[in-house]
């Protein structure tokens, strides 16, 4: 079924559209969610939770990308279970690893969070984003956004680690230059 129509069901109050939605997503904000949290009871969770936001959310919400909204949720929500379980134990792991990478170029005094949900920093990295290079953007957003592993991101590409690394370093350089440009500082 297309995006359309399944956001024609949400609009409808249709239940079809929670298993339809799942159907067609439910593998894709799995992964995400398993790639954040590493549990799949957890993770199954925070997709069930997803799907009721969108229930939530639609109408009035019209999302333009159905998979982008309902990715995001997913991901939103993992991330706060995450930060909710390792508030206690403080724990390390790919999620904590990811985000330390990344705060190297956001600004400091706040969370990563408050920072992206913020328009101006959303459109600044939106637009530096779309500047890089179309394998650049996705090793970055695949080891950002959707917290894949290094090794994830060589098999998927064919890279080696050192080359992934690299490519992820650079990035955040370029990533930080840009923000200082823009006069976000450090």
């Amino acid at each position: 079924m297309d995006d359309s129509r399944i956001i024609g069901l949400f609009n409808e109050r249709s239940e079809t559209a929670i298993s339809e939605a799942e159907k067609k997503y439910g593998r894709y904000c799995l992964s995400i969610a398993c790639n954040i949290l590493h549990d799949n009871e957890d993770a199954a969770e925070c997709v069930n939770d997803a799907l009721l936001g969108a229930w939530n959310s639609i109408p009035p919400h019209a999302p333009e990308n159905l998979a982008a909204f309902l990715g995001k949720i997913t991901r939103n929500l993992s991330l706060k279970k995450w930060r909710e379980q390792s508030a206690a134990k403080r724990g390390g792991g790919n999620t904590a690893v990811s985000l330390d990478e990344l705060e190297e170029c956001i600004p400091s005094g706040h969370t990563i969070d408050e920072h992206l949900e913020t328009e101006e920093l959303t459109g600044i990295i939106n637009s530096f984003l779309a500047a890089l290079p179309d394998t650049e953007r996705r090793v970055f957003l695949r080891r950002y956004w959707y917290f894949d592993t290094v090794d994830d991101i060589c098999g998927r590409f064919g890279f080696g680690k050192s080359k992934v690394k690299m490519i992820l370093k650079r990035t955040r350089d370029k990533l930080r230059k840009k923000l200082e440009k823009e006069g976000i500082y450090l």
